[in-house]
C-alpha cells in the first residue's frame, strides 16, 4: 500500500510539471496590441486644401516675383499635390464663387474684412460624399494670423461628417505661423480629432518643400508604400 501511494504521488508530481512548464511557454495574446496610430494604415485619405491661386483672377500686370503665391500651382496647392502623391488620397480645392484680388494687399484687405465681419464666403462646390474618407489632409495658408473664411466655411458645412475623422493639417505662412488657426478649426469641427504633428513651411519655401511633406506624410504611416 505504501509502494502503492508512492507511485500515485510520483505520477502527480510530473503532471503538475509538465502542466507548468506548458503554460510558461505560451505566448501572450495582448502583447503589442497598441499599435500608434501613425503606424496604422486606415481607410481611404481626402486631401483638402485651399489656395490663393485657385481663388484669383490674374491681372494681366500682376507680378509673378512679388507674388508667386497667386500664380498656378500656389504654395498650398503645390504642397497638397504632393502629400496626394504621396498618400494616394483624393485632392479638392476649396473655390469661392466670388474670387480674391490677385494683388496682395488688396486680397488682404478682403480677407482682413471678412474676419472682422465673420464672413462665410459662397463656395463653388462640396465634397461630394465626404463621409467615405477616414483621413483628412487639410491645408491652408495663414491668412490675417488665421485661417481664410472659406476654409471655415468649408469645414462648417461637412461638421456632422467629419465627426470622429482623424484631421492632419498642413500650412504655409509668412511670420505668423500657427497662429490661432489651429483653435479656429477645432471650433468648426470640434468632434473630429486633429493631430498636433502639423507641418508648417515660410511661403518662400513651399516651392522646395516636397521631400520634407512627403516624408511627413510617409512618417504618419500613411505613404502609398507601406500599403
Amino acid at each position: 500500500m505504501h509502494q502503492w501511494f508512492k507511485r500515485l504521488l510520483l505520477v502527480f508530481v510530473a503532471f503538475s510539471l509538465i502542466a507548468c512548464n506548458t503554460s510558461e511557454e505560451q505566448p501572450s495574446t495582448t502583447e503589442n496590441t497598441n499599435v500608434p496610430v501613425e503606424n496604422v494604415q486606415d481607410g481611404p485619405v481626402l486631401v483638402v486644401y485651399f489656395s490663393w491661386a485657385d481663388n484669383a483672377v490674374l491681372e494681366d500686370d500682376v507680378d509673378a516675383v512679388s507674388s508667386p503665391s497667386v500664380i498656378a500651382p500656389g504654395n498650398v496647392e503645390q504642397l497638397a499635390t504632393w502629400v496626394q502623391e504621396e498618400s494616394g488620397g483624393d485632392l479638392f480645392s476649396i473655390r469661392v464663387t466670388d474670387p480674391y484680388p490677385s494683388d496682395w494687399n488688396d486680397c488682404l484687405a478682403r480677407a482682413n474684412q471678412e474676419r472682422r465681419e465673420q464672413a462665410r464666403p459662397e463656395l463653388v462646390e462640396n465634397v461630394s460624399d465626404i463621409s467615405q474618407y477616414d483621413i483628412i489632409f487639410l491645408g491652408y495658408p495663414n491668412w490675417w494670423y488665421g485661417v481664410p473664411m472659406p476654409v471655415l466655411h468649408f469645414l462648417e458645412q461637412n461638421e456632422n461628417d467629419l465627426a470622429g475623422k482623424q484631421v492632419y493639417l498642413f500650412y504655409s505662412h509668412g511670420t505668423g505661423g500657427l497662429a490661432n488657426s489651429v483653435s479656429l478649426i477645432e471650433e468648426a469641427i470640434p468632434q473630429a480629432s486633429i493631430s498636433d504633428n502639423i507641418f508648417d513651411c515660410y511661403e518662400e519655401e513651399a516651392s522646395s518643400s516636397q521631400e520634407a511633406i512627403q516624408n511627413w506624410v510617409s512618417e504618419l504611416g500613411y505613404s502609398q508604400e507601406l500599403e
